[in-house]
């Protein structure tokens, strides 16, 4: 989902104008069809969707925290590191395709941070500082492939793959041990394949808002891809980007992929807070608004060493809305590590 306070709406107006340039009628999405196309898609890619081509200037390094030096040389992630990572963007090499990883020097726990479908690691710029400041922790954020400064990669979107990602990331910067993970939206499919493989790395997460498994029954997943197929095929009409790659990307292979998820459990030996918004991603449509809450619920029910928050006011973008609770609900997690 996206960072900044205009983000969401900036991408509506564009996928209705990808409507009216195919039908020739202007077509705005009713608010539920929007949350569900919110859902299904990685939505924080506007700048490249709304422009008329892939840009060839990378995006810059992360710019909070210290001053970041240039870029770490790629490296295989075949062993970890054998010293603490320097500040700044460290480029890694996973299956073939590079990823872009972003460090601030600390201590132990590490705190990582994973970005909704479709953000780069500047979603969390707005609490990187403080939570720096707050908890000496290192901090490491990331691009998943296709976003920021990392690599594509060809099909559909993998949560699975993304773990892979993501373990040989942090497995390269050295962190292997007492990491806390934070997640947010689609990145709690990450969240849970990397628990599933990687439950001795973590020590904690908190999860913003984000995508469990119970969430997604047959019934759900036919219902969002009936409503977003629409949108779907009108992306493909338009003129080819990163941007709209990754927002095909997603949309492939959804109900097999999900179905599969939907029967992935959480491992008992790692502890969540889970942090729900009060809005939902479905605002605008109390039946699946009370699905995903009822979903969040059975999540931290099923389990030991879960607890369910409520975010008050807030949209899905918690880390934007309510930036505040996000930093409190780590630092607890954090504090309760050491």
């Amino acid at each position: 989902m996206p960072a900044g306070s205009n983000a969401a709406e900036k991408l509506r107006k564009m996928i209705s104008m990808t409507v009216q340039n195919d039908s020739g009628t202007t077509r705005r999405l009713s608010r539920f069809r929007w949350a569900a196309f919110a859902l299904v898609l990685p939505v924080a890619v506007v700048g490249a969707v709304s422009g008329c081509g892939d840009s060839a200037a990378p995006k810059p390094a992360h710019t909070t925290g210290p001053a970041a030096p240039a870029p770490a040389a790629s490296a295989s992630a075949a062993e970890p590191a054998n010293s603490a990572p320097a500040a700044g963007q460290h480029m890694i090499t996973n299956n073939g395709h590079r990823l872009a990883f972003y460090v601030i020097p600390g201590h132990s726990p590490a705190i990582v941070l994973d970005s909704g479908g479709g953000e780069d690691h500047t979603q969390w710029n707005g609490i990187v500082p403080q939570l720096s400041k707050a908890t000496g922790s290192q901090i490491i954020t990331y691009d998943r492939a296709g976003l920021g400064n990392s690599d594509e990669v060809k099909g559909p979107w993998d949560g699975r793959a993304a773990a892979s990602d993501l373990q040989a990331g942090l497995r390269e910067l050295g962190a292997t041990r007492n990491v806390v993970l934070v997640s947010h939206s689609q990145a709690g499919e990450v969240a849970t394949y990397f628990a599933r493989a990687n439950p001795g790395v973590l020590s904690g997460e908190v999860l913003v808002d984000a995508n469990v498994p119970p969430f997604f029954t047959d019934k759900e997943i036919q219902r969002l891809v009936a409503l977003t197929t629409p949108q779907i095929a009108a992306l493909k009409k338009q003129p080819s980007t990163k941007a709209n790659r990754q927002l095909i990307a997603t949309s492939e292979n959804f109900g097999p992929t999900h179905q599969a998820y939907h029967k992935v459990s959480w491992p008992d030996s790692v502890p969540v807070t889970y942090i729900g918004s009060e809005k939902t991603p479905f605002d605008g449509s109390p039946q699946d608004a009370q699905r995903w809450r009822d979903a969040a619920a059975a999540f931290v029910a099923a389990g030991p060493g879960r607890t369910l928050i409520t975010a008050k006011g807030s949209s899905h973008e918690i880390p934007q809305d309510k930036p505040q609770i996000v930093v409190d609900e780590i630092e607890k997690m954090v504090a309760a590590r050491r």
